[in-house]
């Protein structure tokens, strides 16, 4: 692997910040981050990517090199729970723990995504906005997949049977999904830039490029608090969540680098469509199961999503996934 990117992407400002909220818990200090002011952070680094993702989406057309992704990105966040459930549950998880953590690994990080396409940026490195749409379209098939799983491990239906017997939840879960605050505003901001093109980035450039690094950094501040106070709130056996959190992650790009491969993407879409397969959400989905899967244990899956696999994905992983994106991709 690379080294340079590594330690330059380990000693980038928003990284360091991160770990500087992590030690911030570790040491206990009260420094914190108030909350309207983290949700303030959340909106407008969600406004942000998806106006500039919708502008560059625009750009580029809705050619098959950018539908074809974004289909594949639907299909892998809908299955990948199909697997990771069986996997959790020889690794001895309870059902309902198992289906829900395995639909918080399908579905995705936004803030991974969003430390990615700054690495991307710091070495000067372009990227297609497409790949914003497949953010927020892999939000709600992996929370859909993994209660419908849920459902048939509990009554023993088939997934055919179940599936078909509760069309109406299934609605109700899609819809719950789309309309989540995030996902809507995602979604929102990517049609208004794809509508508004270059002319609307240029009235909101100063608001959209020149504030977005400060946010991203007390972003991650924050987000390092809660990673670390997560991690000492987790229960059950901390070495294998540990591990499971790792190999899921890996697995996850094992996939996603083979459906780059098979599309021929570049070496920065590839990238950040493998960030995609790996990353996993501590937002949407335990929102979600929460009401969908209330059994299920949120001091298990809510931890290792932020406070295990979080912290490696923007460590470690993104200058291996870079790396590994090259080993199958043209590019710099």
């Amino acid at each position: 692997m690379e080294t340079g990117p590594l330690i330059d992407n380990l000693l980038s400002p928003p990284i360091l910040f991160f770990f500087l909220g992590m030690l911030a818990t570790l040491v206990r200090s009260d420094l914190k981050i108030p909350g309207e002011l983290s949700r303030l952070f959340s909106l407008y680094l969600l406004w942000a990517i998806g106006f500039k993702g919708g502008v560059a989406l625009r750009s580029a057309g809705l050619g098959m090199d950018t539908l074809l992704p974004l289909i594949m990105a639907v299909i892998l966040s809908a299955v990948t729970p199909l697997y990771i459930a069986p996997l959790l549950r020889a690794a001895r998880f309870r059902a309902a723990d198992a289906c829900a953590t395995a639909g918080a690994y399908g579905s995705v990080s936004v803030v991974t995504f969003i430390t990615a396409q700054k690495f991307l940026e710091n070495q000067g490195i372009g990227f297609g906005g497409h790949l914003v749409a497949a953010l927020a379209l892999m939000e709600a098939p992996a929370i859909i997949t993994g209660v419908m799983l849920y459902r048939a491990m509990s009554e023993g239906s088939s997934a055919r049977q179940l599936f078909g017997a509760r069309r109406g939840e299934l609605k109700h879960l899609l819809h719950e999904a789309v309309v989540s605050g995030p996902v809507f505003l995602l979604l929102g901001s990517i049609a208004i830039g794809a509508l508004t093109g270059s002319r609307g980035w240029q009235s909101l450039e100063p608001f959209g490029k020149d504030l977005f690094d400060g946010v991203l950094v007390l972003f991650l501040l924050d987000s390092g608090l809660t990673a670390s106070r997560e991690l000492k709130n987790i229960t059950g056996s901390k070495r294998l969540a540990a591990g499971v959190s790792v190999l899921i992650p890996l697995i996850n790009a094992v996939l996603g680098l083979i459906i780059v491969a098979a599309l021929g993407m570049t070496r920065a879409d590839g990238f950040l469509f493998i960030i995609l397969a790996a990353s996993a959400s501590y937002i949407a989905v335990p929102a979600a199961m929460k009401l969908a899967i209330p059994e299920a244990n949120a001091g298990l899956y809510l931890p290792m999503a932020l406070g295990l696999t979080f912290p490696f994905n923007i460590t470690l992983g993104i200058p291996l996934y870079y790396a590994a994106a090259g080993w199958v991709t043209d590019g710099p």
